[in-house]
């Protein structure tokens, strides 16, 4: 079997960091919108106002690195801004 050049080992440890970096930032997205549709369906407007802030703060730091796209991201805070006004709405 060849052994792999020093500059692959480096190329693949770097790799391996910024996945697990990416994947906390996926996953801190993923439980902010969690956290917020939970507040929206209870018809908690004052708290679910500050989880949707919290979230789409998430939501723009996680485009701004690139590990979401600038698309998929206005995307899902749109929904989510809709959702709330209709929410907010109803009341």
């Amino acid at each position: 079997m060849a052994k792999k050049s020093s500059s692959a080992e480096k190329r693949h440890r770097q790799s391996e960091d910024r996945r697990m970096r990416n994947k906390t930032t996926k996953s801190a997205v993923r439980t902010s919108v969690k956290k917020f549709i939970a507040l929206a369906q209870k018809k908690d407007v004052p708290s679910s106002e500050a989880a949707l802030k919290d979230m789409v703060k998430k939501i723009d730091t996680a485009s701004r690195k690139g590990i979401i796209k600038k698309n998929a991201a206005a995307r899902k805070k749109s929904r989510m801004q809709r959702f709330f006004n209709t929410m907010k709405a109803a009341q």
